[in-house]
């Protein structure tokens, strides 16, 4: 029997919905990191540095399993590719009891590597579907949705680790077995792993069941490889932009990782880990909200113009963030995630229509450059060891100021193209 238009339409819906699932779930793993930070850092006895190795190997995933996931979703199709990256994310998962029963944090290290592996397939394997589940038309309002539940992942990631993996244990206070404390609290993140692991798992059950459902977007972003990206890598437009996702990436990911250690110090808010943990999450909130507000303000400012504002707004607040304390500080800090929200998808649509190389090796270029991530946090916790975390404000503050030479740059740059409806991946 033929299908009509009304009952594709109403698949295409159910299939968005499914796939919109996705983007919730990996914002709210990569935000547990965030309280995964001063977890590690007081259980395994870490500098600030040493604990920014967290950040240093869940984004380095995005560096060497980007191209390989492209050709994976390639051979494999969206829906298998979904349910394989879903099956790794499982796996890491279920190893960090693993690193915690025989005490050693390089296997933490390493189940973040993997469980980032599992992300980075899937977001290669989702965001083509995200594009492809409706009218072309429509692209930009089912990718702005999807990205606002991914949002919400991020909101709701470190609100449910500090609740979990910050409280009791080394983090009561007071006196007690230092032994037994230190077991609780390894006995806490494992708690947190598996609770995640058991959604991870009914997810996957669940795609696997309706995974017919999931091949409209098989053929779409189907194109890359090698070549292709090394043919971004003479475009000088193509590197800019990279450079400013590269440092976009690693000042949000830095900011955020040492937030709660930052509002934890007496000299700004002084709330224990916990409560500075679920504080956290009105950084991600405000990168949430932001993304609605930046839309609406777009249809009024050029991007160009917007991104260059809201650059030299986030660099400021990291100024402001270093060089005051009390409560004041903390709320300029948190009041970062609102400055970051457009910057990610703006930087790549510039970029896309300023680069002389095609769109296809243009995204792979700035998708590689996600390994910002795992560059700057190692970076900010050094200078937070050496100097005080609000002295590492400065790391990020940086990176805000050559975004912002980017976009005044490219404010006055030819367009080349008119950047593809879908093409921003995060």
């Amino acid at each position: 029997m033929t299908s009509t238009p009304s009952s594709r339409t109403g698949g295409q819906t159910a299939s968005f919905a499914i796939v919109t699932t996705l983007f919730f779930t990996w914002g709210f793993i990569t935000s547990v990191i965030d309280p995964l930070i001063p977890s590690v850092r007081a259980v395994f006895h870490l500098s600030f540095a040493e604990s920014m190795l967290t950040q240093f190997a869940f984004f380095l995933a995005y560096g060497i399993v980007s191209l390989p996931a492209a050709r994976l979703v390639a051979r494999l199709g969206s829906s298998s590719a979904v349910i394989l990256a879903l099956c790794v994310m499982l796996a890491g998962c279920l190893l960090m009891p693993v690193a915690t029963l025989v005490n050693a944090y390089a296997i933490v290290l390493v189940a973040l590597f993997v469980i980032a592996g599992g992300v980075t397939v899937l977001q290669v394997a989702a965001n083509p579907l995200a594009a492809a589940l409706g009218p072309p038309e429509r692209s930009h309002l089912r990718l702005t949705l999807s990205q606002a539940f991914n949002s919400l992942g991020t909101v709701a990631g470190p609100y449910f680790g500090a609740m979990v993996m910050l409280r009791g244990g080394v983090f009561a206070g007071g006196g007690g077995d230092a032994a037994l404390a230190r077991d609780h609290s390894l006995h806490q993140i494992d708690t947190s792993f598996f609770i995640v692991a058991g959604l991870i798992a009914a997810l996957t059950a669940f795609i696997f069941l309706v995974r017919r459902s999931l091949t409209a977007g098989d053929d779409a972003g189907a194109e890359g490889g090698d070549s292709r990206v090394m043919a971004a890598l003479r475009s000088p437009w193509a590197l800019f932009g990279g450079l400013a996702i590269f440092l976009y990436v690693g000042a949000e990911v830095s900011i955020g990782s040492m937030m709660i250690n930052f509002l934890h110090q007496p000299d700004v808010m002084g709330v224990s880990l916990e409560a500075a943990g679920k504080l956290l999450a009105l950084y991600w909130l405000g990168a949430m909200v932001g993304r609605f507000a930046g839309s609406a303000l777009m249809t009024r400012i050029p991007a160009a113009q917007l991104l260059t504002t809201v650059a030299v707004g986030a660099g400021l607040l990291c100024l402001g963030a270093s060089l005051t304390g009390g409560p004041v500080g903390g709320v300029i800090a948190l009041a970062i995630g609102l400055f970051n929200a457009i910057m990610f998808p703006t930087i790549f649509t510039l970029t896309l229509e300023r680069s002389s190389a095609s769109s296809a090796a243009t995204s792979g270029l700035l998708c590689m450059s996600i390994v910002g991530g795992a560059v700057l946090p190692p970076l900010t916790g050094l200078l937070a060891d050496r100097l005080g975390l609000h002295v590492a404000f400065l790391v990020p503050m940086a990176a805000y100021a050559v975004i912002a030479v980017f976009a005044a740059t490219a404010a006055r740059a030819i367009v080349q193209r008119v950047a593809a409806a879908g093409s921003a991946p995060h």
